[in-house]
């Protein structure tokens, strides 16, 4: 075949020469970006010392337990309060919200106690009767049992009882009124109205003030619930569906070898159908619940419910369906029509990925590597994360016993110290205030820089997982590049190309992989702060600012969506030629320039393809769970284990089938990849000829000339 006549434009660089002697990745190279791996290396040293200083002043336990008002953790094993998991606030109308106090300090004295109170009491009464206040003791300070001789207003007075008791439920260790709503009244343990201990009766919406939220806290803490019980008795169907998800990934991939062509439109068609019969299916939802009464209810008239099934029951909820699932489906119809000439060459293309997978087996397992190496980068990143936020320490601040009063007090949320601070001045200044806890802090060298061992985290989290995706496509290109470039298959390849590649990049390119994750995790992290500001600035920001920050984030979107695809090409060329990072992007980038064309339609329709692979074993299995979980296959009815959401398993099976899916695609789609640079490569080297043949495989080379033929102005 006879090269394409064309003046190739020097803007994007000469094409590649003719050259007898090069066989495919390189083996003479040398160390590159040797700058940036020191500095990587160092980088990790630095990760692991903060790592070390945060173990040394962190402590978990603050996560895990809350805080009394002295510091000290309820319910912590081996210590006195060992028998107190609950903490308990002597006035929770003083707080604002239950979501405030699992964060911050509530401005009132808080114990630990053995149980949550579970009837109405108060002080007064309690010391009327004996039995009550052997009761009313447990949610005492523990030095009130030595003051038995003081009088009720004096207790009360110095702050060592609460004024009243209500019953209240434990949530996440922590003592709420147990508020219930009935036909819209709020209750108490059946009771409207209960004593505060000063003698006034109150109305119970007045504790709202103080737990507002804790029924909708509550609600989602049943909710979750319900979903983790669902996971209990449907665990081993979910790890079934996820097999059966491995198992066809398997057989397509194993197909895909001996069979692309045909499995390609056979996939095509199957995708169709799929969603053809989704829109059927949602048509037929639509259509039965015509005549049920409530089932023209609008979504938006129905809020937003805890109970995802309520919303199957909607007519509007199959139509959006059927909207989304048609829309799909003629997008797809459409794509194939425009690019039906370019989908010969994209089989060829997956024919030889095919082939290239067969050749190189392990490939297929190598992407557990990297998912290992990730979890133990997300684990470090955690596990510094939660010790960096915990190494603080206690700062006691003033609180007035009267929150109205706090204007008054001129030493008002002050530090202080528990210790003295009955000698200091501020207890005439603010007789009825108390030294409490307010939160973890301080003021040494440590604690000043927190906040950038906290930043330093992040960053070195970004940058190691990103060099470990890198990692990953380096060695992958590196051995599907040696078997493009292999004259004779697999007589002229390595006897292990994956360890052979992964050897390679990590004796010569450890830097130039830095140097790439680098520069992509620089722009992550600054999504990350344009995130954090835009959630800081909500209900502050003016028009001009909310543009300014859309914009930013989208650009930014862009150019990480650009630099990921960059840095993708300049791996592959990293792992042919052995040249640094910036030689190998500029080189990469050209090369794609110079052949502008074939990438932005053969490349993406081979993205396409596989793209409809994974969607038609996450449809098919995702349709398999949904007959099964919600009990519509009548044979194994009775097999199908009973749930409050059937959504739960059917969309873990879903999620997880995808990824699964993902996992071997994704090294089609790197040996795709790594094989279009080099048929690119190949184009320009070679003309065809006696002396000058194509590396290319006769599948691909008959593809090209065919669309050749047809298109010759291409």
């Amino acid at each position: 075949m006879e090269p394409e006549d064309k003046t190739p434009d020097n803007r994007y660089g000469e094409p590649q020469k003719y050259d007898p002697t090069f066989k495919g990745p390189i083996h003479n190279r040398g160390c590159t970006d040797i700058v940036c791996c020191i500095l990587f290396i160092v980088a990790i040293i630095g990760y692991f010392i903060v790592g070390i200083v945060a173990w040394s002043h962190g402590d978990p336990r603050k996560v895990i337990y809350p805080t009394d008002s002295r510091g000290q953790f309820c319910g912590q094993a081996g210590t006195e309060l060992e028998k107190t998991p609950f903490l308990f606030y002597f006035n929770i109308m003083k707080c604002a919200s239950p979501l405030v106090l699992l964060e911050f300090q509530c401005p009132t004295t808080q114990i630990c106690v053995e149980k949550c109170p579970d009837k109405f009491m108060t002080l007064l009464k309690a010391y009327a009767n004996p039995s009550d206040m052997d009761y009313y003791k447990k949610f005492c300070k523990p030095e009130f049992a030595g003051m038995t001789k003081l009088s009720a207003p004096e207790v009360l007075r110095d702050g060592y009882c609460p004024a009243m008791l209500i019953p209240s439920r434990p949530f996440t260790r922590r003592c709420f009124p147990a508020l219930r709503a009935k036909k819209g009244v709020i209750t108490v343990d059946n009771h409207t109205t209960f004593d505060d201990g000063m003698g006034e009766r109150r109305n119970v919406t007045d504790l709202l003030e103080g737990a507002k939220k804790a029924n909708v806290v509550l609600e989602a803490r049943q909710v979750a619930m319900k979903i983790f019980e669902d996971y209990t008795v449907s665990w081993h169907w979910i790890l079934l569906g996820l097999v059966i998800a491995t198992v066809i990934s398997l057989i397509f991939v194993v197909l895909l070898r001996f069979l692309a062509g045909i499995m390609v439109w056979v996939m095509i068609v199957l995708v169709l159908l799929v969603l053809g019969y989704g829109i059927f299916h949602c048509y037929m939802e639509y259509a039965a619940l015509k005549q049920t009464p409530g089932a023209d209810v609008s979504i938006r008239e129905l809020g937003l419910l805890t109970d995802f099934t309520v919303y199957l029951q909607l007519r509007q909820t199959w139509l959006a369906f059927m909207i989304i699932l048609c829309i799909i489906e003629v997008v797809i119809i459409l794509l194939l029509i425009f690019l039906r000439k370019r989908i010969v060459i994209a089989i060829a293309l997956i024919k030889e990925a095919s082939r290239a997978v067969g050749h190189v087996m392990c490939s297929l397992i190598y992407p557990l590597l990297t998912f290992a190496l990730l979890a133990l980068v997300i684990a470090y990143w955690a596990i510094t994360a939660v010790f960096l936020s915990t190494s603080n320490e206690p700062v006691y601040k003033v609180f007035p016993n009267n929150t109205n009063n706090e204007s008054s007090c001129i030493y008002s949320r002050k530090t202080c110290d528990p210790q003295t601070f009955n000698t200091t001045n501020m207890t005439k200044a603010c007789p009825d205030a108390k030294c409490l806890f307010a939160f973890y802090g301080g003021e040494t060298y440590y604690h000043k820089y927190l906040i950038f061992f906290q930043f330093y985290n992040v960053f070195l989290f970004f940058w190691c997982a990103n060099f470990v995706t890198a990692l990953g496509q380096v060695t992958l290109a590196g051995a599907f590049a040696s078997f493009y470039w292999a004259f004779k298959k697999p007589d002229d390849m390595p006897a292990f190309p994956i360890f052979t590649s992964l050897g390679r990049a990590l004796r010569y390119h450890t830097g130039s992989l830095a140097f790439g994750s680098l520069i992509l995790s620089i722009v992550q992290v600054i999504r990350v702060l344009l995130e954090y500001l835009d959630h800081k600035l909500k209900g502050h920001q003016n028009k001009f600012t909310k543009f300014l920050l859309c914009c930013l984030k989208c650009c930014f979107w862009c150019l990480e969506k650009f630099i990921k695809f960059l840095n993708r090409n300049a791996y592959i060329m990293i792992a042919i030629y052995g040249k640094n990072f910036c030689t190998s992007a500029r080189n990469a980038f050209f090369l794609l320039m110079r052949n502008i064309v074939r990438v932005a339609v053969l490349n993406k329709v081979t993205e396409f393809l596989l793209f409809l692979g994974k969607l038609l074993i996450v449809g098919s299995v995702g349709i398999l769970s949904f007959f099964f979980f919600s009990g519509r296959i009548k044979p194994i009815e009775d097999t199908a284990p009973t749930l409050n959401y059937y959504w739960v398993p059917i969309l873990t099976v879903v999620i997880g089938s995808y990824f699964i899916a993902h996992g071997f695609f994704s090294v089609y789609g790197m040996c795709v990849d790594t094989l279009f640079l080099c048929f690119l490569e190949d184009l320009e080297r070679n003309d065809g000829s006696q002396e000058r043949p194509y590396f290319m495989p006769d599948t691909l080379l008959k593809a090209l000339k065919k669309k050749n033929e047809a298109n010759p102005s291409e």
